[in-house]
């Protein structure tokens, strides 16, 4: 059988394209934050994870500049070699102070973090424990470590009986790791974090929290999961990205010293690639500086993602309860889910769609997430145009 065979077949993408529904590779033309230019025309922009609106920030944009003239444009090489730059340790420290964490390491992406973090640790007669809707960047880790002979179970989403009833099966002498996302990608929802501790201590595991969607979210100064629960001190590592509020590019990983010291001597993710660039980098260090100084617009997010989950909430959708920026609207099929993003996208509002397999059947969404830099003016013509297609497709 010719290996690209399934590549000709494929042709459900190409079947939405004629419809006019699709709703995804959309190039933005024009990047303002709270408003974007997409195929000409202004969109209001309700799909971002540039949660405190810093990437056109004029401080970030004029780190990143400098960053460049000193530096260059790449590092050419990787961290365990020649791509290490003092910008990176300086932004290792900054975030460790920030963290309350001994020791912070970068990372390339944030999906790259996950490969990073659990292949390293977990290893022969090991054991990860993962939570079932977790990020595809740690199913995807948790399957390099299954493949180097490590053991991979997973419970039930946020279900803390489920996980304690799934480690109370597992070997005693064996190490273990569970994994969670922080604030969940898809729903928002958040971790139960003080039970999953608790029951991560009874059974003698490590923890692993991912705060991609919780930095700048949630926790005191918006420092995430761990924080939220004043569980700094309790859990083990604490990985996220630059890519949302951080406004850049990379990932990182905070926790113990001999802990880190350890995944940046024997992580091939690490190792094998080339190290975050100078752009990058700088563009994190001023976010951060920014956040330390304003944690008020952590405050400003939460405010406009809570006005607009009510109101579609008093409006008869179908929306995911939750206090994060994520606002996830169900519309319940792929069909609907098209129908609604082009409606939506042609009167002036950009969304997220998920379909399946991607989110279980019926369980089709319009994810919506929020910025500090939204307006009222925004966030009453994203809650307007949803009452608008709503009715027109019969959802409310």
């Amino acid at each position: 059988m010719d290996l690209f065979a399934k590549c000709f077949e494929f042709n459900r993408a190409d079947e939405i394209k004629k419809l006019g529904l699709y709703p995804y590779f959309r190039p933005i033309e024009e990047n303002e934050g709270p408003v974007v230019q997409i195929e000409g025309k202004k969109i209001v922009m309700a799909g971002s994870n540039n949660y405190l609106g810093l990437t056109s920030h004029p401080l970030v944009k004029e780190a990143t500049i400098k960053a460049v003239e000193k530096y260059g444009t790449g590092c050419s090489g990787s961290r365990y070699l020649t791509g290490t730059l003092d910008l990176h340790i300086e932004l290792e420290r900054r975030l460790a102070i920030f963290f309350g964490t001994e020791a912070v390491l970068l990372f390339s992406t944030g999906f790259q973090t996950a490969q990073g973090i659990i292949p390293t640790l977990v290893n022969r007669g090991d054991y990860v424990i993962s939570d079932k809707d977790n990020h595809a960047c740690i199913i995807a880790a948790n399957l390099m470590a299954k493949g180097a002979t490590a053991e991979f179970v997973r419970y039930k989403h946020n279900d803390m009986d489920d996980l304690e009833r799934v480690i109370s099966k597992l070997p005693e002498s064996a190490g273990k790791l569970i994994v969670s996302d922080g604030v969940f990608s898809t729903g928002g929802e958040i971790v139960n974090l003080v039970r999953l501790n608790s029951i991560a201590k009874k059974f003698g595991a490590r923890t692993l929290i991912d705060d991609a969607h919780s930095v700048g979210v949630i926790g005191k100064g918006g420092r995430g999961t761990a924080s939220e629960f004043d569980l700094e001190s309790e859990i083990d590592l604490t990985m996220g990205t630059f890519s949302k509020t951080f406004a850049s590019l990379g990932g990182f990983v905070a926790g113990s010293e001999r802990a880190l010291n350890f995944i940046k001597h024997h992580a091939a993710a690490l190792i094998f690639s080339a190290s975050p660039t100078p752009a990058s980098t700088a563009a994190a260090l001023a976010a951060l500086d920014i956040l330390e100084k304003e944690p008020e617009r952590v405050t400003k997010l939460i405010r406009n993602a809570s006005k607009v989950r009510k109101e579609l909430l008093e409006a008869g959708f179908n929306v995911v309860d939750g206090r994060t920026a994520i606002v996830p609207v169900i519309v319940g099929s792929d069909e609907l889910a098209f129908m609604m993003w082009r409606k939506l996208y042609d009167n002036g509002v950009f969304v997220n769609t998920f379909i399946s397999p991607g989110v279980p059947q019926g369980r089709q969404m319009m994810r919506t997430s929020y910025m500090s830099t939204h307006e009222d003016e925004h966030l009453d013509y994203i809650v307007d145009t949803f009452k608008k297609v709503g009715k027109e497709l019969g959802l409310i």
